[in-house]
């Protein structure tokens, strides 16, 4: 079958074996998977291993064949694949064993996958194939920095740094469904208005004085995942006590803290990365009570995937890159 793969240290489209469902797996037959941050570090963290790997943790589609022991799919029914591997209930940090789906394992960037059974999750009836596709991976990321680690509550309000990605634009629209007031930042004067037009209350300029814009706005909350460029930035228009909750890092990783400020305004700082198949089922119970639908940006073909990788590391997105795979 087709799949798009890391291989001797290149990216292509390449020829693997159908995947066969051992007991208690399913192979599902993808109609559309996601592209994330993730997938652009593999290559560099692989090098130039010669092993073929099928990159990609999102995905969505039809069970093909399910293995013995399976009872809670059949073929046909639709379905999305949770790219938390083996972390089952809501703790504190992930367990022993706990990986991303897309490496080590073969992921979703090809037209079938199997994998246990206990890793799927009936699609949400409300949401297209692409918006389906590009789910897992960025919104749970987002739902367990919110409310899980940032405990998030209506009339609190949450600033997000960086609103034009995928996980920034789940955290909008999961803020605003239960009543959060929204601030973000963006150099990007479109990207601002995208993120207004979501739902954001204040659409700020990531090169601007926050400080002086905000004029006194009280923040409760800050989800960062910038890294050093605004980290700081960050902590300056953070309340006294407030949560700053940290999931990624697309600047620097190492930042310089000054740490009496931050004890005397005592701060609280969380560190936070996916979630559990507890707080997936969670997410998705919360976007089916709220309608809420992802942000697809772009959708490409799989004999596309290079262009797509590119367009994602330029940031040129507000939302989630798919992939259309099949019909």
């Amino acid at each position: 079958m087709k799949a798009f793969i890391h291989e001797s240290g290149k990216l292509k489209i390449g020829k693997v074996h159908e995947p066969v469902a051992s007991k208690r797996e399913v192979v599902v037959k993808l109609h559309t998977a996601g592209l994330n941050r993730r997938d652009l570090y593999i290559p560099n963290r692989r090098g130039e291993e010669a092993d073929a790997l099928v990159l990609g943790s999102d995905g969505a589609g039809v069970i093909d064949s399910v293995g013995e022991g399976v009872t809670d799919f059949s073929i046909g029914d639709e379905v999305i694949i949770n790219p938390a591997l083996r972390w089952e209930t809501n703790s504190v940090a992930p367990p022993e064993g706990f990986d991303i789906l897309g490496m080590p394992d073969n992921g979703t960037f090809a037209e079938k996958i199997v994998i246990s059974s206990e890793q799927v999750e009936l699609k949400p009836k409300h949401l297209t194939w692409e918006e389906a596709g590009v789910l897992a991976l960025s919104a749970l990321t987002g739902y367990r920095a919110l409310f899980t680690k940032g405990n998030l509550k209506a009339g609190e309000t949450v600033l997000i740094p960086g609103a034009g990605s995928g996980v920034a634009t789940y955290l909008i629209s999961f803020a605003k469904n239960i009543g959060a007031r929204v601030i973000v930042t963006s150099r990007s004067e479109e990207k601002r208005q995208q993120a207004l037009e979501l739902g954001a209350d204040i659409a700020l300029d990531t090169s601007g004085d926050w400080k002086q814009e905000l004029d006194g706005e009280v923040v409760d909350l800050v989800i960062e995942s910038v890294g050093r460029a605004t980290f700081n930035r960050s902590l300056e228009v953070l309340k006294k006590g407030g949560r700053i909750v940290v999931f990624g890092a697309t600047t620097e990783d190492t930042v310089e803290l000054d740490l009496r400020n931050f004890f005397y305004s005592q701060f609280q700082l969380l560190g936070s990365t996916m979630g559990s198949r507890e707080e997936l089922r969670e997410m998705i119970a919360h976007i089916e009570k709220y309608e809420t639908r992802p942000v697809v940006d772009k959708t490409f073909t799989l004999d596309d995937a290079v262009e797509a990788f590119d367009y994602l590391e330029q940031s040129k997105n507000f939302g989630k890159v798919a992939f259309k795979i099949s019909e």
